[in-house]
């Protein structure tokens, strides 16, 4: 067993995390549970393929079924197709399926982070302070406000995104994914010890949400041609207006708001006009254009 600062010894390799989680998923019917953790596998693998990241649903390191979700380590030079175009193309996965399923609907978070982990085809590999903030991320309240204040028929993915790979991947301009369509959230678990700068991704917006101004994508992430190796795939679709926000917990919204807005959560209503948010349980902050770099 290690002793902390007794000496130092070479760091393990980074390792970028995909996990996702599906919504109310403790409140199906026991029977329905089987089947559910096997098909959220099958839908990410589907989407995967259609995202052109063959070599990464390959490759994944530590991979782990948790029941109602999954969790799987790869390679960082991957992220970049990851967040754009993968994420769409599930959320596009996602609703193709709910639209014909006879079963549960399956909505998902996502939550997308990077760290050290070990990765030595040893038992305990992948385990890391990395990746117990890739499932707090998962956990926190501003990702599940904003896809419980979503349209089921429309919103079909919600996901956040750790600091370190927005920096690093989302503003180092690597991926496809523009600064504009992510909101700042403070990421925080009830009951836990956690609270982290991150950012909310929303592949296509709905209800509340397109109506205190967030723009859905012109086209289906299916339209994006398959991602080479090489080179992201900046892709199509509606540019957001140039906005970029700062929140406290819960939910977020991005946009021209030209009118006073309801958000409305379990047991929760907001209120807010097009500059400022009025404080409240779970959402709190100032609105700001066109500033990436406040904090």
């Amino acid at each position: 067993m290690p002793v902390p600062y007794a000496e130092s010894r070479p760091l393990p390799p980074y390792r970028a995390l995909l996990a996702v989680d599906a919504k109310d998923f403790t409140g199906l019917p026991a029977a329905q549970h089987g089947p559910v953790s096997r098909l959220i596998p099958r839908l990410m693998d589907q989407a995967l393929e259609r995202a052109g990241l063959h070599r990464l649903r390959d490759a994944q390191r530590f991979p782990a079924n948790t029941g109602d979700g999954v969790v799987f380590g790869f390679d960082p030079v991957h992220l970049p197709f990851v967040l754009w175009p993968f994420l769409g193309v599930l959320d596009d996965v996602l609703g193709s399926y709910n639209r014909q399923a006879v079963g549960p609907r399956i909505r998902l978070r996502a939550s997308v982070h990077i760290g050290p982990l070990p990765d030595d085809g040893e038992p305990g590999d992948g385990n890391g302070t990395a990746r117990n903030d890739t499932h707090r991320l998962l956990d926190s309240r501003p990702v599940k406000a904003i896809l419980a204040a979503a349209s089921e028929e429309v919103t079909h993915l919600a996901a956040i995104l750790s600091e370190r790979v927005y920096e690093d991947v989302v503003l180092g301009a690597y991926t496809g994914l523009h600064p504009d369509r992510c909101v700042e959230v403070s990421a925080t678990v009830e009951g836990k010890n956690f609270s982290q700068r991150a950012w909310l991704y929303v592949p296509s917006p709905s209800g509340n949400l397109v109506r205190a101004g967030i723009q859905p994508r012109e086209e289906p992430a299916d339209a994006v041609a398959p991602v080479p190796a090489e080179a992201p795939d900046k892709g199509s679709g509606t540019e957001y207006s140039g906005n970029s926000q700062h929140v406290g917990e819960g939910a977020a919204l991005m946009g021209n708001v030209g009118r006073d807005f309801t958000y409305t959560a379990p047991a929760t209503t907001y209120r807010g006009t097009n500059q400022h948010w009025g404080g409240g349980d779970n959402v709190a902050g100032d609105k700001r254009a066109a500033d990436r770099d406040h904090r």
